[in-house]
């Protein structure tokens, strides 16, 4: 289905007085016609005999499912998919420092329950529809906050085992592989886990405020994401990224932790 609808084939076909646009509603079509095909698919299987539902089934299913893409819900995942994009930069336009502290902020509890993935479409959109997207690099800043938060507690801790974890975690934290530091030192710990999301937060609200954005969708992060930053605001996002790492420590350091023994 999503080859059928990015088909450059499709610009040569007019529909209602206008020609289609290959691929437009990108992620959000294509999700809206799978969700579409998988029912017609469950329909066809209790309604076709046996003996015919292994031949007809996947061909009527692609027909029917194809047709209704065409017309109605490539049209539609392209108006979402709009509202989607306009909707996201203007919050981070106008919010500012208050959007973009809220959104790094918070952004370390989504990836404990896995609901980050389901922002890459709006990653996706971003760059489709502007060409640069503005959101990745301040949920980027919730990662650096904890590298802060993870030298904070290395420099507290006198438990040589868990000297040993962040000393393995960090150099991928760095490159913005956050799980290690997130799953084996501030989450068990609780308050460096606050403190790095404080930390990620101050990032954040810069990050937002300096309106820095990549030229990706979704990917690296961390330092390696300055490499994909637009042009002119590469320091703006390296000084982000320290100020980030210098307030996770900052709170990490204030709120304490328990110490576990060895």
């Amino acid at each position: 289905m999503a080859g059928i609808l990015s088909s450059p084939q499709l610009a040569q076909i007019t529909l209602f007085g206008e020609a289609l646009q290959p691929g437009r509603g990108g992620v959000i079509a294509v999700l809206l016609v799978v969700a579409l095909m998988c029912w017609i698919e469950r329909q066809f299987r209790k309604l076709l005999p046996g003996s015919l539902e292994l031949i007809l089934n996947p061909l009527l299913t692609t027909v029917i499912t194809g047709a209704v893409a065409i017309v109605a819900l490539q049209p539609l995942g392209g108006w979402i998919s709009d509202a989607i994009a306009h909707g996201a930069s203007w919050a981070i336009d106008r919010g500012g420092f208050l959007v973009g502290a809220v959104l790094a902020g918070t952004f370390l509890p989504l990836v404990l329950t896995g609901l980050h993935q389901g922002l890459v479409p709006i990653h996706v959109e971003l760059v489709q529809a502007h060409g640069y997207n503005a959101l990745f690099p301040i949920l980027a800043m919730a990662g650096v906050g904890q590298i802060g938060a993870a030298i904070a507690v290395l420099m507290k801790t006198r438990n040589a085992r868990l000297k040993k974890v962040i000393k393995g975690a960090l150099p991928v934290g760095l490159l913005g592989i956050g799980e290690p530091l997130i799953f084996g030192v501030t989450l068990p710990l609780g308050k460096p886990f606050i403190g790095a999301c404080l930390g990620g937060a101050v990032g954040g609200a810069l990050i937002s405020y300096w309106k820095v954005a990549t030229v990706i969708t979704f990917g690296i992060s961390g330092l390696p994401l300055a490499l994909t930053i637009v042009a002119g605001k590469v320091l703006f996002y390296l000084l982000g990224y320290l100020i980030a790492v210098i307030a996770g420590f900052i709170f990490t350091w204030l709120l304490g932790f328990n110490d576990p023994e060895e």
